[in-house]
């Protein structure tokens, strides 16, 4: 098989396939942890807008270390949320629900037999236009809806990772994570790529305002501020900016050589729901040309 243009220029894409994993975001999960230890003493996992699973896989490794290292008679429990199917992964329990229902929230605790998770993880993004200030608030509701029904799941002092599009309205964000999380740190992994307006969000050690319920009816974060100038200027929430990832390591932008013998090799998973199938169904049923006519 010949060398694909995207093994020549993606190396995390290249090593994913090489190392098993389902896509190359689980290095961003494992440069992560290496800075955070984001899973000491975790043994329940919730994997937000999972599909394809590689952040599942990166939780699946590292609780099973941690049950070998306390040697824990429980297996450790991973819950993986999406709207679309995924392949099943060993040791992960897959719910296909809709990350803004109540019921959703529900089952997952149901999964975890009344108990709370200890993190929650979310990768998801938007198919992104390249209009940065849609990109940005689509990109924001996101994250704020994973915030919502977290606040179902988590328990107090448990942690929150999350995608975050970093723009001019960012402080906004802030403000309303440190609402739940005494720290809240903004940070870049190596093996996402400097031209990405990517970040990671790592929210620890969950506090929840006192005789806070949470509810799905009304989105909490959809916050209304009397003075939005209490957000610019020196009253503006900061957080801590953290690049991490072996600065020796690889560089997400960078092309790098392939050696002569190296094999191209498939993807691990390829969607099983992609739609683009869908698209190319109707063309071939010339349904496109029926709708114009």
């Amino acid at each position: 098989m010949g060398k694909s243009s995207k093994d020549k220029r993606d190396v995390y894409y290249r090593l994913a396939k090489e190392q098993g994993w389902r896509a190359r975001s689980a290095f961003k999960l494992l440069q992560l942890d290496e800075e955070f230890n984001l899973f000491d003493g975790v043994q329940r996992a919730v994997d937000l807008c999972a599909a394809p699973g590689s952040w599942s896989q990166v939780l699946t490794k590292k609780l099973s270390e941690n049950r070998e290292k306390s040697q824990q008679p429980t297996e450790p429990k991973i819950v993986a949320v999406d709207l679309q199917a995924m392949a099943p992964l060993e040791g992960v329990i897959q719910l296909q629900g809709d990350i803004t229902k109540k019921s959703t929230a529900e089952q997952i605790i149901s999964y975890f037999e009344g108990e709370l998770a200890d993190i929650v993880v979310c990768d998801g993004a938007p198919d992104v236009t390249g209009l940065h200030d849609m990109d940005e608030y689509i990109q924001a509701q996101l994250l704020l809806a994973a915030l919502n029904i977290t606040t179902h799941v988590l328990r107090p002092g448990g942690t929150f990772v999350a995608k975050i599009f970093r723009g001019k309205d960012i402080t906004l964000l802030y403000s309303q994570l440190k609402i739940f999380f005494p720290t809240v740190t903004c940070s870049k992994p190596r093996s996402s790529r400097n031209s990405s307006i990517e970040a990671f969000i790592v929210c620890q050690d969950y506090t929840p305002p006192q005789d806070y319920t949470p509810t799905m009816a009304n989105p909490l974060l959809d916050m209304q501020y009397d003075d939005m100038n209490e957000l610019t200027g020196p009253n503006r929430t900061i957080v801590p900016f953290i690049a991490c990832g072996d600065l020796n390591g690889y560089d997400a932008d960078r092309t790098y050589p392939l050696n002569t013998s190296y094999t191209s090799l498939d993807p691990l998973q390829p969607p099983i729901t992609a739609p683009y199938k869908t698209a190319m169904q109707l063309k071939r049923s010339n349904f496109y040309n029926t709708v114009s006519k």
